[in-house]
């Protein structure tokens, strides 16, 4: 026992072969307990999903080491500073399987993963995450249990604590520090991610992000998507020629006989859920929607995202960019250009200013004024976001109040339809008078209270449209108005109201692909901007990613426009849909192959947007 203990416990006389054996000792129980992090952050990785995700991690050697030596080395690292084996082990653990439980919740809740860029929206994470019930369920519990154990089993095997001193310390430190960032290189090689270091075996559908993101673990990919928050150049980037592709355009006046005021709105998880054959639900909750459709030009917006992420949408349409930029500084943006030609450009968001940072970046993005819970609709309620029986009638009184004479760019976004919805109530009335008794017996009440909250939501909301059309429509000034959602809603818990209708999710099919991503958009006109347009502004628009959408817009309106825009006429129309998961829309049909003019015109649209996101072109606009 005497050799035993002095492993666990610093030796009284320091010889070089106790100093030796002690380190040793350390070193591989904090390996151990580290390399015990990394399974167990493996283990939660998968969220819901079936174990058998686990056991292929296994088969994939490369894979396995990718999510635990950035756990091992930043334990010993942790180990080399602080000399204490339960401190390293406590603060990788609260690191790692801190994430790895925010990404198991996240997975759970809206079926997507914990990705870097969400730490850049840490509070309103936190405000969210007091909408969803939280719960300490097995697959938690088994973790808390392996957590616990390998803490008891440091305490026992390796409580020794070294002198301050020592040479074998600091080359520990330094060679830790040294793994750190060699791992984190390996995490973010784009080839190595793409290629051998994931397991597709029980990838059910091959185009869904999720299902990608959980193929590699959770500590490699989370890793790996800081290099997606970084603005690198796309492949084969050369800004000579992607500065000659917009200065072949230039930037187009909106000629004075053809200006029209713009009414943009973006509503909250708004989906037509009556052109899916799933279910039969009473007529009027769309009949209002319906009514403005038929006299609009719609079409299918495919966004980048389902049942979160609002603000991709929102700044896909303002940008025009398909990836985002961090929109630090001042950003080129349609509502600049609306402000270069002397237009009035406001919004208004009945939630708080801070939600997605919405307050300083708006003014980046051009906005001259807009209004939130705090410098507006504070008059309603200071701790919750208005709702659209408040905020249309507050819209129709803000353009009322207008001045006229300069044009209008004005563009909302709602948040009335936001999930999550109680399962166990209805708080717009009685969900009886919203839908059906065939839909209450088909349905559990939790999934019952789930539709009836959306869908009393989307019927309200559907009357306040109508209620905004008849305004703008008796107006003798030109108004246009662009309506679209953000998103597909949230529908329980791992889209659990989803699979009870049966509606195919299926990413792997077209289908299935197009009911995941698909929202709709329509572009209405009054008779002034018709007549001022030229244009009936009625009829089957096309298929578009939000970010193609302001191009559609201006031709509806016969405006050339800036030059960026100009530039990328020929892609919008020929590849409509640039997906972040490599799914293209070229002419009508989705596919993952290109051919050699739509792959020409989709890079020269990455390079465009990426040179246009660093050269802001607007310093003269007041």
């Amino acid at each position: 026992m005497k050799p035993f203990f002095r492993l666990c416990q610093p030796p009284e006389h320091w010889t070089p072969k106790a100093r030796l054996g002690f380190w040793s000792w350390q070193f591989l129980w904090v390996a151990l307990s580290a390399v015990g992090i990394g399974l167990t952050s493996l283990f939660l990785s998968i969220g819901s999903y079936p174990v058998r995700y686990v056991q292929g991690f296994f088969a994939t050697p490369v894979l396995l080491a990718l999510n635990i030596a950035p756990c091992v080395c930043l334990a010993l690292l942790l180990y080399g500073l602080t000399r204490r084996v339960l401190v390293s082990y406590t603060l990788t653990a609260a690191v790692v399987l801190g994430f790895s439980t925010a990404n198991y919740f996240k997975l759970l809740f809206r079926d997507d993963p914990l990705m870097f860029a969400d730490l850049t929206i840490v509070r309103e994470a936190a405000n969210m995450l007091g909408r969803y019930r939280l719960f300490l369920s097995r697959r938690l519990a088994v973790a808390l249990a392996a957590v616990i154990l390998g803490f008891f089993l440091l305490v026992v095997f390796a409580k020794g604590r070294p002198p301050k001193g020592g040479r074998f310390r600091h080359v520990l430190a330094l060679a830790a520090a040294a793994g750190c960032v060699l791992s984190y290189l390996f995490c973010t090689d784009p080839v190595l991610y793409n290629g051998k270091a994931a397991d597709y075996r029980y990838i059910d559908h091959f185009w869904s992000a999720t299902e990608q993101y959980i193929a590699h673990g959770f500590v490699y990919p989370f890793l790996n998507s800081t290099a997606a928050t970084a603005q690198f150049p796309p492949d084969g980037y050369r800004e000579a020629e992607a500065a000659a592709l917009l200065d072949a355009c230039e930037d187009a006046d909106i000629p004075t006989d053809r200006q029209v005021n713009v009414v943009g709105i973006m509503l909250e998880a708004f989906q037509d859920f009556s052109r899916f054959d799933v279910l039969d639900l009473p007529e009027g909750i769309y009949a209002d929607y319906h009514s403005l459709e038929a006299e609009s030009v719609r079409g299918d917006l495919i966004t980048n995202i389902f049942a979160a992420g609002t603000v991709d949408t929102e700044r896909c349409f303002l940008t025009g960019y398909s990836s985002l930029p961090d929109f630090r500084g001042k950003t080129n943006s349609y509502p600049w250009y609306f402000r270069s030609q002397g237009y009035q450009v406001t919004g208004m968001h009945p939630c708080f200013q801070w939600f997605y940072n919405r307050v300083n970046i708006n003014e980046n993005l051009g906005f001259e004024d807009y209004q939130f819970i705090e410098n507006h609709f504070n008059i309603y309620s200071e701790t919750t976001p208005t709702a659209d029986a408040l905020f249309f009638p507050d819209l129709i009184e803000d353009l009322k109040a207008r001045q006229t004479g300069a044009p209008l760019f004005s563009f909302s976004v709602t948040y009335q339809g936001h999930g999550p919805y109680p399962t166990d109530s209805c708080i717009l009335g009685n969900a009886d008078d919203i839908l059906t008794p065939e839909l209450k017996a088909a349905y559990s009440p939790e999934a019952y209270n789930i539709m009836a909250n959306y869908f009393g939501s989307v019927k309200d909301t559907s009357r306040c449209l109508l209620e905004l059309r008849d305004f703008l429509a008796a107006q003798e000034e030109p108004y246009v108005l662009v309506l679209f959602g953000d998103h597909n809603p949230w529908m329980g818990d791992g889209n659990s109201v989803y699979t009870a209708m049966g509606l195919d999710l299926d990413q792997g099919t077209q289908e299935g692909f197009r009911n995941y991503c698909a929202t709709r958009y329509l572009i209405w006109a009054n008779d002034a901007a018709k007549a001022a347009t030229g244009n009936a502004f009625v009829g089957d628009g096309p298929d578009l990613g939000p970010y193609f959408l302001m191009n559609h817009l201006f031709e509806l309106c016969g405006w050339d426009g800036p030059a960026y825009l100009q530039a990328t006429n020929d892609v919008a129309q020929r590849v409509s849909v640039q997906h972040q998961t490599g799914m293209y829309l070229e002419n009508g049909a989705f596919t993952r192959e290109l051919t050699g003019e739509g792959a020409i015109l989709s890079r020269d649209y990455q390079w465009l947007q990426y040179y246009d996101k660093h050269h802001f072109r607007y310093r003269d606009v007041d």
